[in-house]
């Protein structure tokens, strides 16, 4: 399933249980347009609801960046009165939002420039990677707006308080090395190892069961600042699926006869 507008696209592919979402602007190191905004939802929507998907990848098209911000050039025209900033503030909302109401885990590969929108949806991800050229950066205070309370937990859950002020109130720019120190990366990568390594990593993951994913993403999601009070009953749902699977008794006959489990998410 793809996008198509002349203002970038989210493209998605499948690649065995492996889903890509690619955001599709090069031309402008990968901004996000308002229609961009809008078309992530529902491209993660697709992949969540796809049974042979068991995990997500977020990135961006080519080797300069992962996702550069929202595009500027739109703000005069999309942003200029209470009306349509409001419209244009629930799009990036519900954009943020859809990794996280996604059930699948949701990884965020980063190379190159990741700022501002990027950051932000880079945060609403359950894992990032970035390659040794990654630089991040939260520019709020040099555009002049108020960034979300729900924006903010997320970057203190990732970053911690100390962190979080720090990169808002400052406004800069900083590195692969300095994203790992703060936590906000797993893994930092050489540029041409990026890809690979992630998908090593990814294949580790997919073999697993997928309702044990599933339920090990909420149990994290429940324990965040700001987890709405039905995030811990979800959770201890999921928890329970497992326990009541077909996936439960077939891990545990695999183990016993020492060979490799066939999951299929039931």
């Amino acid at each position: 399933m793809s996008e198509t507008k002349t203002t970038g696209t989210i493209e998605t592919h499948r690649e065995g249980a492996i889903g890509r979402v690619v955001v599709t602007n090069p031309d402008k190191y990968n901004a996000m347009s308002f229609a961009m905004w809008q078309a992530l939802p529902p491209a993660i929507q697709a992949l969540d609801e796809d049974p042979g998907i068991r995990v997500i990848v977020l990135e961006g098209e080519g080797e300069k960046a992962f996702i550069s911000g929202a595009d500027i050039s739109e703000f005069e025209t999309l942003r200029s009165d209470p009306a349509s900033q409001a419209r244009f503030n629930e799009a990036v909302d519900l954009a943020y939002k859809s990794p996280l109401n996604c059930r699948k885990p949701v990884i965020a590969r980063i190379r190159g420039i990741c700022m501002g929108g990027g950051l932000g949806l880079a945060a609403a991800c359950d894992l990032r990677f970035c390659d040794d050229r990654a630089r991040f950066r939260m520019p709020a205070g040099r555009l002049g707006l108020g960034y979300g309370m729900d924006g903010v937990r997320r970057f203190i859950a990732c970053l911690g308080l100390q962190n979080t002020l720090d990169i808002f109130l400052s406004a800069r720019i900083f590195d692969a090395p300095d994203a790992l120190r703060m936590g906000f990366v797993s893994k930092v990568f050489a540029t041409n190892e990026l890809q690979a390594g992630v998908d090593a990593w990814l294949k580790e993951v997919v073999v697993n069961a997928p309702l044990t994913l599933v339920a090990v993403k909420l149990a994290a999601q429940s324990v965040l600042p700001g987890a709405p009070s039905v995030a811990e009953q979800k959770a201890s749902a999921a928890i329970a699926a497992c326990f009541d699977s077909d996936d439960y008794r077939e891990g545990a006959a695999a183990f016993m006869q020492k060979r490799p489990p066939r999951f299929v998410g039931h």
